[in-house]
C-alpha cells in the first residue's frame, strides 16, 4: 500500500492514520470497496424515488419542522440545492485550514460506508477538492452540534455546487473562479445529497482530531518542561519513586512517574543533597496531576476514535434490508461531553504550570528574586508569569462546560441540542493557551537552571536546554520579553523529543 495517500472506507480509522495524513500532507482517495457501495446505495435509493406516495424524510420531504411537506419530484433537485444555500449561515472567524481538511476527510469517511445515497461524482468530487486543496471557506460560529454541523457542513459544500468561497493557491477566491481554472463544472445535486453533506458531525470531530493532536504533543511536553522546572527548583526525587505509585495505579500516574525518573535518571542536581524535606504540590504531585490529563485523553481519544468510524447523516439508507430509517446518529452529544472534558483536563496542565514558574521566580531555593542578577533595578521575569496567570485564568472561564446548555431550535422540534460545536473551538482556544503558559514555564525554568551551573539536569532535559538556548538567550538585564515569548511558544509547538 502507497503511503502516498490514506484509503478511506468502512476499515478503522486509526489516529496515527489521521497525524501522518496532516504530518506528511497526504491525499485520500476511497476504495474499490467503498466505490462499490456508494454505487449500490444510489442505486436503490433512485428505485425507492420510482415508487408513488413514498414519504422519505429529507429525500422527498422538507426538513426539521418541515418534514411533512411533499415535495414533487421534479423538484427534488431544487430542494437538496435550496438546503444548502439556505443553512450557509455561518458566522465568526474562519476555521484553520488543518481542520477544514479533516473535515473533508472525514466527511467522505461517512459517506465511503455507502449508508448517505450520495451519487458518486460527489464523493469523487470532494476528494478532488481535498486532493487539489480547494478549501472552502468555513466560519466557527453557527453549529448547534445536533442536526448535525448545519451551517459549517454547508459551507463546506456550497464548492460543491459551485458557491461560497474557497482557499485555492493560496489566495482567497469564490469557488466558481477556482471550478473555472481547473475546468471542474459544479454538481447537480440528486435526492437526499443535500441532507447527507450537512448532516454529520464532521465539524465537532475534526476540531477534537485536531485538538487530540496538539494536546498529545503539549503533554509529552508538559512532562519534559516540568522535569526542567523540578531541578531548577531543586526538588527531591522521593515523590517519584516507583513504590508510591505502585500502591495507585492510575496508568497516567504510573507513566508520567516513570517518565520524570528517566529525564532526571542522570542529574547531578537531583543527585545532590536537599535541605528540604518536601516540595510544594505542584513539583511534588507532577505524577498525580499530569497522569489525571493522561487518562482523560486516553478516554477523549477513544470517543473521537470511534466517531470517525461512524456514519452521522441522517436519515440512514441499508440497501441489504431494504430500508430507510431516520435516526439522530448527527447528535454531538458524546462529542460536546468529551470536548468539555478535554479543556477541563488540558486546562490542568496549564495550571499546575503557572504555579511552578511562580515558584521558580519567588526567590526561594537559592534563585535570586524574579530569576535577574539585580532584582529591583531589573524586574526579571516578573511579569511573564502575570500574563501565565492571566491565561490560566481565561482557560477557567473557558472550561465551563459547552454541553450542559441546549437552545430548542427549528420550532421546538430540535429541542435539544448539544452545543458541541462551541465546546470543539473553545477547546481549541484552550489548548493554544496551554501552549503559551507551558512556553512561559519553560523561559523560567531555563533561565533557573542557568543559575545552578555547572551543575546539569539529565541528557534529554539538557538536549531540550540546548535547542531552546539556540532560539532564546540567557536573560542578562531586562528586555522586551514579549519577544522571547513569541519565540518560546513557537519552540514548544515545534520541538521534537525523539
Amino acid at each position: 500500500m502507497s503511503y502516498n495517500y490514506l484509503p478511506l472506507d468502512r476499515k478503522w480509522l486509526h489516529f496515527s492514520q489521521i497525524k501522518n495524513l496532516l504530518d506528511f500532507h497526504q491525499h485520500v482517495s476511497i476504495t474499490f470497496d467503498a466505490h462499490e457501495r456508494i454505487l449500490a446505495c444510489r442505486e436503490y435509493l433512485d428505485k425507492k424515488m420510482a415508487e408513488k406516495d413514498r414519504l422519505f424524510y429529507g429525500i422527498n420531504t422538507g426538513f426539521g419542522f418541515l418534514q411533512n411537506v411533499k415535495i414533487d419530484n421534479d423538484q427534488i433537485g431544487q430542494l437538496q440545492y435550496n438546503l444548502l444555500v439556505s443553512h450557509a449561515c455561518g458566522m465568526g472567524e474562519e476555521v484553520p485550514t488543518d481542520i477544514v481538511k479533516l473535515m473533508l476527510m472525514l466527511k467522505i469517511k461517512s459517506l465511503s460506508y455507502g449508508h448517505s445515497g450520495v451519487q458518486i461524482d460527489t464523493v469523487k468530487r470532494l476528494m478532488e477538492m481535498y486532493n487539489h486543496e480547494v478549501l472552502p471557506v468555513i466560519y466557527t460560529q453557527g453549529s448547534l452540534g445536533a442536526s448535525g454541523d448545519l451551517a459549517p457542513l454547508s459551507h463546506l459544500s456550497l464548492p460543491l455546487i459551485g458557491l461560497g468561497d474557497v482557499y485555492f493557491k493560496g489566495k482567497k477566491m469564490p469557488s466558481s473562479a477556482a471550478l473555472n481554472e481547473l475546468g471542474w463544472r459544479p454538481i447537480q445535486l440528486q435526492s437526499k445529497e443535500g441532507l447527507a453533506l450537512i448532516n454529520g458531525t464532521q465539524f465537532m470531530s475534526a476540531y477534537g482530531l485536531y485538538c487530540l493532536k496538539k494536546a498529545e504533543h503539549l503533554l509529552n511536553m508538559a512532562d519534559l518542561i516540568s522535569a526542567l522546572s523540578f531541578d531548577a527548583f531543586d526538588c527531591t526525587t522521593e515523590p517519584l519513586k516507583e513504590q508510591i505509585h505502585t500502591i495507585r495505579a492510575h496508568a497516567g500516574q504510573v507513566a508520567t512517574a516513570a517518565k520524570l525518573r528517566a529525564y532526571l535518571s542522570d542529574s547531578s542536581i537531583a543527585d545532590q543533597a536537599k535541605q528540604q524535606v518536601q516540595d510544594p504540590y505542584s513539583f511534588r504531585c507532577i505524577p498525580q496531576v499530569h497522569g489525571a490529563s493522561k487518562d482523560a485523553f486516553e478516554h477523549v481519544l477513544s470517543v473521537f476514535i470511534r466517531e470517525i468510524n461512524s456514519v452521522t447523516d441522517n436519515p440512514n439508507i441499508f440497501p441489504e434490508d431494504d430500508l430507510i430509517l431516520s435516526g439522530g446518529n448527527f447528535h454531538g452529544q458524546p462529542l460536546a461531553l468529551a470536548l468539555d472534558y478535554l479543556s477541563i483536563s488540558m486546562s490542568e496542565i496549564a495550571n499546575i504550570a503557572e504555579r511552578r514558574t511562580y515558584q521558580l521566580i519567588s526567590g526561594q531555593r537559592g534563585l535570586p528574586l524574579f530569576l535577574v542578577k539585580n532584582p529591583g533595578l531589573h524586574s526579571g521575569f516578573m511579569i511573564p508569569q502575570y500574563t501565565a496567570a492571566g491565561i490560566v485564568s481565561e482557560n477557567k472561564q473557558l472550561s465551563t462546560p459547552a454541553s450542559v446548555d441546549s437552545i430548542s431550535s427549528s420550532n421546538n422540534q430540535e429541542d435539544h441540542v448539544s452545543m458541541g460545536a462551541n465546546a470543539a473551538t473553545k477547546c481549541l482556544r484552550v489548548i493554544e493557551n496551554v501552549e503559551k503558559v507551558l512556553a512561559i514555564e519553560l523561559m523560567s525554568a531555563a533561565q533557573a537552571l542557568d543559575f545552578r551551573r555547572p551543575l546539569q539536569s539529565g541528557s534529554t532535559v539538557e538536549r531540550m536546554v540546548k535547542a531552546f538556548r539556540e532560539n532564546i538567550s540567557f536573560n542578562e538585564q531586562d528586555r522586551v520579553l514579549h519577544d522571547d515569548m513569541k519565540a518560546a511558544v513557537q519552540f514548544v509547538k515545534d520541538y521534537q523529543m525523539n
